[in-house]
Protein backbone atom coordinates (compact mmCIF):
# COMPACT_ATOMS: atom_id res chain seq x y z
CA UNK A 1 0.00 0.00 0.00
CA UNK A 2 1.05 3.59 -0.48
CA UNK A 3 1.14 6.09 2.37
CA UNK A 4 -2.16 7.55 1.18
CA UNK A 5 -3.74 4.08 1.09
CA UNK A 6 -2.48 3.40 4.62
CA UNK A 7 -4.12 6.62 5.84
CA UNK A 8 -7.39 5.68 4.11
CA UNK A 9 -7.25 2.14 5.51
CA UNK A 10 -6.69 3.43 9.05
CA UNK A 11 -9.68 5.73 8.70
CA UNK A 12 -11.82 2.90 7.33
CA UNK A 13 -10.70 0.39 9.99
CA UNK A 14 -11.49 2.90 12.76
CA UNK A 15 -14.87 3.69 11.17
CA UNK A 16 -13.82 7.32 10.79
CA UNK A 17 -12.70 7.77 14.39
CA UNK A 18 -9.02 8.21 13.46
CA UNK A 19 -7.37 9.62 10.39
CA UNK A 20 -3.60 9.65 10.78
CA UNK A 21 -1.91 12.68 9.30
CA UNK A 22 0.69 12.46 6.55
CA UNK A 23 3.07 14.03 9.10
CA UNK A 24 2.67 10.89 11.20
CA UNK A 25 2.57 8.23 8.48
CA UNK A 26 5.42 9.27 6.18
CA UNK A 27 8.12 9.69 8.86
CA UNK A 28 7.01 6.38 10.34
CA UNK A 29 7.29 4.70 6.93
CA UNK A 30 10.76 6.25 6.55
CA UNK A 31 11.89 4.79 9.89
CA UNK A 32 10.46 1.37 9.00
CA UNK A 33 12.32 1.41 5.67
CA UNK A 34 15.51 2.59 7.41
CA UNK A 35 15.22 -0.25 9.94
CA UNK A 36 14.64 -2.81 7.17
CA UNK A 37 11.15 -3.73 8.40
CA UNK A 38 9.45 -2.65 5.17
CA UNK A 39 10.65 -1.94 1.63
CA UNK A 40 9.38 0.50 -0.96
CA UNK A 41 8.04 -1.06 -4.13
CA UNK A 42 8.61 0.20 -7.68
CA UNK A 43 4.97 1.36 -7.72
CA UNK A 44 5.53 3.66 -4.72
CA UNK A 45 3.88 1.39 -2.18
CA UNK A 46 5.39 -0.43 0.75
CA UNK A 47 5.68 -4.11 1.58
CA UNK A 48 6.80 -5.91 4.71
CA UNK A 49 10.20 -7.63 4.70
CA UNK A 50 11.24 -10.88 6.35
CA UNK A 51 12.76 -8.89 9.19
CA UNK A 52 9.48 -6.98 9.45
CA UNK A 53 7.52 -10.23 9.61
CA UNK A 54 9.70 -11.39 12.52
CA UNK A 55 9.24 -8.09 14.36
CA UNK A 56 5.50 -8.22 13.74
CA UNK A 57 5.32 -11.74 15.16
CA UNK A 58 7.24 -10.66 18.27
CA UNK A 59 4.97 -7.65 18.67
CA UNK A 60 1.87 -9.81 18.20
CA UNK A 61 3.05 -12.20 20.93
CA UNK A 62 3.77 -9.29 23.27
CA UNK A 63 0.39 -7.75 22.47
CA UNK A 64 -1.35 -11.01 23.39
CA UNK A 65 0.55 -11.12 26.70
CA UNK A 66 -0.42 -7.54 27.46
CA UNK A 67 -4.07 -8.23 26.57
CA UNK A 68 -4.09 -11.20 28.94
CA UNK A 69 -2.67 -9.00 31.68
CA UNK A 70 -5.32 -6.37 31.06
CA UNK A 71 -8.02 -9.05 31.08
CA UNK A 72 -6.70 -10.22 34.43
CA UNK A 73 -6.83 -6.68 35.81
CA UNK A 74 -10.33 -6.34 34.37
CA UNK A 75 -11.38 -9.66 35.96
CA UNK A 76 -10.07 -8.36 39.27
CA UNK A 77 -11.78 -5.04 38.62
CA UNK A 78 -14.43 -5.33 41.29
CA UNK A 79 -11.92 -6.14 44.02
CA UNK A 80 -9.61 -3.38 42.76
CA UNK A 81 -12.53 -0.95 42.84
CA UNK A 82 -13.74 -2.04 46.24
CA UNK A 83 -10.29 -1.84 47.84
CA UNK A 84 -9.86 1.70 46.68
CA UNK A 85 -7.51 3.99 44.88
CA UNK A 86 -4.29 2.58 46.36
CA UNK A 87 -4.80 -0.87 44.87
CA UNK A 88 -5.78 0.59 41.49
CA UNK A 89 -2.65 2.76 41.39
CA UNK A 90 -0.50 -0.24 42.26
CA UNK A 91 -2.04 -2.29 39.44
CA UNK A 92 -1.50 0.53 36.96
CA UNK A 93 2.14 0.85 38.07
CA UNK A 94 2.74 -2.88 37.57
CA UNK A 95 1.19 -2.76 34.10
CA UNK A 96 3.27 0.32 33.32
CA UNK A 97 6.46 -1.48 34.42
CA UNK A 98 5.66 -4.50 32.26
CA UNK A 99 4.77 -2.26 29.31
CA UNK A 100 8.01 -0.31 29.72
CA UNK A 101 9.98 -3.53 29.78
CA UNK A 102 8.06 -4.75 26.72
CA UNK A 103 8.95 -1.54 24.90
CA UNK A 104 12.64 -2.11 25.71
CA UNK A 105 12.36 -5.60 24.27
CA UNK A 106 10.71 -4.43 21.06
CA UNK A 107 13.01 -1.47 20.48
CA UNK A 108 16.33 -2.94 21.59
CA UNK A 109 15.79 -6.63 20.96
CA UNK A 110 18.91 -7.31 23.04
CA UNK A 111 19.47 -10.34 25.20
CA UNK A 112 19.63 -8.12 28.27
CA UNK A 113 16.29 -6.42 27.43
CA UNK A 114 14.76 -9.84 26.74
CA UNK A 115 15.95 -11.15 30.11
CA UNK A 116 14.71 -8.02 31.88
CA UNK A 117 11.31 -8.37 30.23
CA UNK A 118 11.03 -12.03 31.18
CA UNK A 119 12.09 -11.33 34.78
CA UNK A 120 9.58 -8.51 35.18
CA UNK A 121 6.85 -10.49 33.46
CA UNK A 122 7.48 -13.49 35.72
CA UNK A 123 7.42 -11.23 38.79
CA UNK A 124 4.18 -9.65 37.59
CA UNK A 125 2.54 -13.05 37.11
CA UNK A 126 3.73 -14.33 40.49
CA UNK A 127 2.37 -11.22 42.20
CA UNK A 128 -0.96 -11.60 40.45
CA UNK A 129 -1.19 -15.26 41.49
CA UNK A 130 -0.41 -14.29 45.09
CA UNK A 131 -3.14 -11.63 44.96
CA UNK A 132 -5.65 -14.15 43.65
CA UNK A 133 -4.72 -16.63 46.38
CA UNK A 134 -5.01 -13.92 49.02
CA UNK A 135 -8.40 -12.89 47.64
CA UNK A 136 -9.58 -16.50 47.80
CA UNK A 137 -8.30 -16.83 51.38
CA UNK A 138 -10.00 -13.57 52.38
CA UNK A 139 -13.25 -14.71 50.80
CA UNK A 140 -13.03 -18.12 52.48
CA UNK A 141 -12.39 -16.46 55.85
CA UNK A 142 -15.40 -14.16 55.38
CA UNK A 143 -17.58 -17.08 54.35
CA UNK A 144 -16.64 -18.99 57.53
CA UNK A 145 -17.24 -16.09 59.93
CA UNK A 146 -20.63 -16.12 61.63
CA UNK A 147 -22.97 -13.30 60.67
CA UNK A 148 -23.81 -11.08 63.65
Amino acid sequence: MTGKEIIEEAEEQSKGDWTPSPGLIYPLLGRLVRDGLIAETDEGGFTITGKGEEALQQYTNLQRQLERQLELVNDLGMSVYSRGKFVAEEAVKRISDVTSSMWDRVTNRSGQAQQSFEDKYEEFLRNELERIEQRKNDRDTLDREPVA
